[in-house]
């Protein structure tokens, strides 16, 4: 598969957090940068009528630079490209790091 930068040498970190969410919400830019916000459904008990409701709660605010955010389009491409094509290797490395 091929990057448009160098593949990255990254160390393993057991302690990065996974993101989950359902939609991207809301985006913009600030200064030059991007932002968007990234929200996840939920269901709340509520005890006073014995039912639920849902709502939707802010799972992660990215921010980044422009070359951040084509790396991510690029690399989110990529893994709906192997959904399509489940021959594909399931993981491949992201591009370099800043």
């Amino acid at each position: 598969m091929l990057w448009p930068t160098p593949k990255p040498q990254v160390p393993f970190n057991a302690t990065a957090p996974f993101i989950y969410f359902d939609t991207a919400a809301t985006y913009g830019t600030n200064n030059g940068a991007i932002e968007i916000e990234l929200t996840a459904r939920t269901i709340i008990p509520v005890v006073e009528t014995n039912s639920v409701r849902n709502e939707a709660l802010i799972t992660a605010h990215i921010r980044c630079s422009p070359n951040a955010a084509m790396s991510l389009k690029f690399a989110i491409e990529k893994a709906l490209e192997m959904l399509a094509n489940p021959a594909q290797p399931q993981a491949q490395p992201g591009p370099k790091l800043n």
